[in-house]
């Protein structure tokens, strides 16, 4: 019997297409949130030198804040300036949580009934970013209740088991191997859910939700009101560094006395 008999004739000349394995989906998600990557849309715009221009200016602002913290001495101590950071970051979920629930309402109202069912579509980007964001604080909230032995406790383990094997030292063992592994894994992810909760928010704030899957102009119009949100905080609260007057200005003032 020849090769194409036996069924070796049908396979495929081409070259195989190449499936991403796990790192490669994580990759791609993430690329995703940060709005790299999106769902093939028609009036999706993509300029090559607006997002260099875009990384150059994250890059250049996170070294200006770095050296603004270590030329100047911080006007409170570092713990205080971490959750500083860390409040910022849930101020900005929050309006950039609402103003893209407020935006995508309008622009939903606004449009005519069949862009109305094609944005409506859309809606699984946002949609998915909170549930992801939401994911996070819901997996912690977990760990620390089983860590502290609110959900399961060793008398309830020890009732358990002794409805199983009996009373005994069987029983305590088990019990006792339960809570530990039980009590392990939760802090692992305890410490895994805190930093994918931080990964998360700052995805969401950089994608703005997802909110340029339904329409490209919402991430144009929710940018401005996170910096003056942000910028009103940073103004209310204070500097996060003790750095002096510019010099020109005090010159300036005491030429003029």
């Amino acid at each position: 019997m020849s090769r194409a008999g036996r069924g070796f004739g049908n396979r495929p000349t081409g070259p195989v297409p190449h499936r991403p394995g796990p790192i490669g989906r994580l990759n791609r998600a993430f690329r995703v949130g940060l709005g790299t990557t999106r769902q093939d849309l028609g009036e999706r715009l993509h300029d090559t030198t607006i997002a260099r221009m875009r990384r150059s200016r994250t890059l250049l602002g996170m070294v200006a804040a770095g050296w603004l913290v270590m030329a100047y001495p911080l006007s409170e101590g570092r713990e205080e300036f971490a959750l500083g950071k860390l409040v910022e970051l849930v101020i900005a979920c929050g309006i950039l949580l609402v103003g893209s629930f407020v935006g995508i309402a309008v622009f939903l109202i606004a449009s005519t009934p069949d862009r109305r069912r094609d944005l409506t579509r859309r809606l699984g980007g946002p949609i998915s970013s909170v549930l992801a964001l939401a994911t996070g604080p819901a997996v912690t909230w977990l760990s620390v209740t089983i860590v502290k032995g609110d959900l399961v406790d060793g008398p309830g383990l020890i009732a358990f088991f002794s409805s199983i094997v009996g009373s005994g030292i069987i029983c305590r063992v088990l019990s006792l191997l339960v809570l530990l592994l039980g009590a392990f894994v939760a802090l692992v992810l305890l410490v895994v859910s805190l930093i994918y909760t931080i990964v998360a928010a700052y995805v969401c704030v950089n994608s703005c939700f997802r909110a340029a899957e339904v329409h490209e102009l919402l991430p144009a119009l929710l940018s401005p009101l996170l910096v003056w949100s942000l910028f009103v905080f940073q103004l209310i609260d204070g500097p996060d560094v003790a750095a002096p007057p510019p010099r020109c200005c005090t010159r300036s003032f005491s030429a003029a006395r």
